[in-house]
């Protein structure tokens, strides 16, 4: 088994907007060790959210390769695609992507139900990591019955549920207060450090980067600066 989750190579991604190009990453090369827990942070328009994508394999990039837990994203189908990130990573997106017809349980039960996981298992799991972020009392409500705050949480339970190989957080502390970003953070250092998941989040916030490991600063598409920490 590789020590690298993430291996990304002279990754360049540019995006032609009304016929001029935009360059959103400019031949990054980033490695993430199984087990790490890392932020990227810098300004809007620095690339966190685009390279969080390609390492996901939602995007692909114009260059250079990708590998994810020594997978080639390059080499694969939409279908391979598809099966390494129902498997393997957990996704945190800023917009949640709940799905509006089922309950906040039947939201985090999902993707267990999609790995082929029985009935009784996804229901207990779902309830046990729903009241590890205080949502014991909502597991029963759909979406549009649940603040911002409320959603991002599911939407946190939701990717951590399976503890995968690789969890990539975009901003998950968003609409969230303090105390709430805080048992958030505690459940993630708990599914990286007792459960071994390997960790990426792309964020504006202090607290998060604290409880990171590392830092990776991105600026105009390009690392900036990547320094280690003692975490929280």
């Amino acid at each position: 088994m590789s020590d690298l989750v993430v291996s990304c190579e002279g990754i360049t991604r540019v995006y032609a907007d009304d016929a001029v190009p935009v360059h959103a990453l400019r031949g990054v090369d980033f490695e993430v060790r199984r087990g790490e827990w890392t932020s990227l942070a810098g300004p809007s328009g620095s690339g966190k959210s685009t390279l969080l994508h390609v390492i996901g394999g939602l995007d692909r990039p114009t260059n250079g390769e990708v590998n994810v837990d020594g997978q080639r994203l390059g080499g694969l189908s939409e279908s391979q695609l598809s099966d390494l990130r129902l498997n393997k990573i957990g996704f945190v997106f800023q917009a949640y992507n709940l799905i509006p017809v089922l309950t906040a349980v039947e939201n985090v039960e999902f993707i267990m139900q999609l790995q082929g996981v029985g009935a009784a298992e996804r229901q207990t799991r779902a309830r046990e990591t729903l009241t590890r972020l205080g949502l014991d009392d909502i597991g029963d409500r759909r979406p549009g019955e649940l603040s911002g705050g409320q959603q991002q949480r599911v939407a946190v339970a939701r990717a951590v549920v399976t503890e995968p190989v690789l969890l990539l957080a975009d901003e998950p502390s968003a609409n969230l207060d303090s105390s709430t970003t805080q048992d958030l953070l505690e459940l993630l250092r708990n599914v990286n450090e007792q459960h071994g998941v390997t960790i990426v989040t792309a964020t504006h916030d202090p607290m998060v980067m604290d409880y990171a490991q590392r830092r990776v600063r991105l600026r105009d598409g390009a690392i900036e600066h990547d320094e280690s920490s003692s975490g929280a």
